[in-house]
């Protein structure tokens, strides 16, 4: 459905929803008939709520298309990213906070690392902790491009933003400068319409010189551009769906995503007991809390499955202390698969549970993708989570006469 459909059916009450991202939840099995990641997890919650909820798995985008972050989480929120689309630089500066303007172009950056050949060995230069990472933001921010004001900002770890303020307007439609793989140079910023050409030429030139400042460091010698975009002006959340809105996470850029929206987003530390009591202080003044965990993604896409099955334990025994905070629906997901078998994001299906509100339980007995197969939501597409979390709520009128 439209938004402004939703929007028209969203009616006030006092129920609560809860949304717990796993972040890169769906897995594959490490050898052929074995468990995922987390069919192999110890889950006795995540279980109980599967037995007495109802299943489901979904693409968060589309069949076959392997989900960004970014969309993922759109998506999770009613949003169809094949309709609401924007680039992963606008939410990492709103998750920083960063004061954008209009006409601002937004870009997410690593730090990554370079032979002598120019070839790229680590995109992530060897994940490099804040404390090395953030003098190196702090002195590319010294960069000065004719024709826009360049602006840069430490995000955490390897990764910080560069925000370039044109003096004539220009368009964000550039492509990424990360190849996406390792023993190939960084590509240029290569403009998708002619409006955006300026955008690309400002970018390379920052680039040069990017380079020339970062030639002696051991490991962080170069950056990675990607998700070049500009503010977009989309309808907020709770105008959707009536409900106001906290959003927690440890990671900038999924409070980015709550905030576009409207959400009013709070950090904390690593970690899935960090979220509790950020729940229990927020949810009483509020009808929406999303909570993000980010460890599974990283697990797998460091290819670790053993640590995968542990941060999904881990992410389990704190249900217990979300459901003493009250939720009358609880919807558990990801925002896309991380196979640690593949080491990055996937295009596979997502396990979803849905427990609370009105609805028959259905026959899966566990919370795993062969469980969720056999849910009653069978597969769905990402964007329709929402509206069935919301429905259970009893936050969404009858639809026609």
């Amino acid at each position: 459905m439209r938004l402004d459909q939703i929007a028209a059916l969203a009616q006030p009450n006092d129920t609560k929803v809860l949304l717990y991202v796993l972040d890169g939840l769906g897995g594959l099995p490490r050898e052929p008939g074995g468990p995922t990641e987390l069919e192999a997890a110890n889950t006795p919650h995540l279980d109980e709520l599967a037995r007495a909820g109802t299943c489901g798995l979904h693409h968060p985008v589309a069949p076959g298309i392997t989900p960004g972050s970014g969309p993922g989480h759109l998506a999770l929120f009613g949003y169809d990213p094949l309709v609401y689309e924007t680039g992963r630089g606008v939410l990492e500066a709103l998750g920083i906070e960063f004061p954008l303007e209009p006409g601002d172009i937004a870009v997410r950056a690593n730090f990554c690392t370079l032979d002598a050949a120019g070839n790229i060995t680590d995109r992530r230069a060897g994940r490099i902790p804040t404390a090395e990472a953030a003098p190196l933001a702090e002195m590319l921010d010294e960069i000065w491009v004719e024709g826009a004001g360049c602006f840069v900002r430490h995000v955490k770890e390897h990764r910080f933003i560069l925000v370039l303020r044109p003096e004539a307007a220009t368009g964000p439609n550039v492509d990424d400068t990360d190849p996406g793989r390792t023993g190939e140079p960084p590509l240029r910023a290569r403009p998708r319409d002619e409006e955006s050409e300026p955008t690309a030429w400002l970018l390379d030139t920052w680039l040069e010189e990017a380079r020339r400042r970062l030639a002696d460091q051991p490991h962080a010698n170069m950056t990675l551009l990607r998700g070049v975009s500009s503010r977009p002006r989309w309808p907020g959340f709770q105008d959707v769906f009536g409900m106001k809105s906290t959003a927690v996470a440890a990671y900038p850029m999924y409070r980015g995503v709550a905030r576009l929206l409207g959400m009013d987003a709070h950090e904390v530390a690593d970690g899935a007991a960090s979220l509790v009591p950020d729940l229990r202080a927020r949810f009483d003044a509020n009808d929406f809390a999303f909570l993000h965990f980010k460890s599974p993604d990283k697990a797998g896409e460091d290819g670790d499955f053993d640590r995968k099955v542990a941060v999904l334990e881990e992410a389990d025994s704190i249900i217990p202390d979300l459901m003493k905070a009250g939720p009358d629906v609880i919807l558990v997901t990801g925002d896309h698969s991380t196979p640690a078998t593949m080491m990055s994001h996937s295009w596979h299906p997502v396990p979803f549970l849905i427990h609370g509100g009105r609805a028959q339980n259905d026959e899966a007995s566990s919370f795993g993708e062969t469980a969720c197969r056999s849910g009653a939501h069978g597969l769905i597409r990402g964007c329709e989570l929402m509206p069935l979390a919301t429905a259970r709520a009893g936050r969404l009128a009858k639809f026609g006469a």
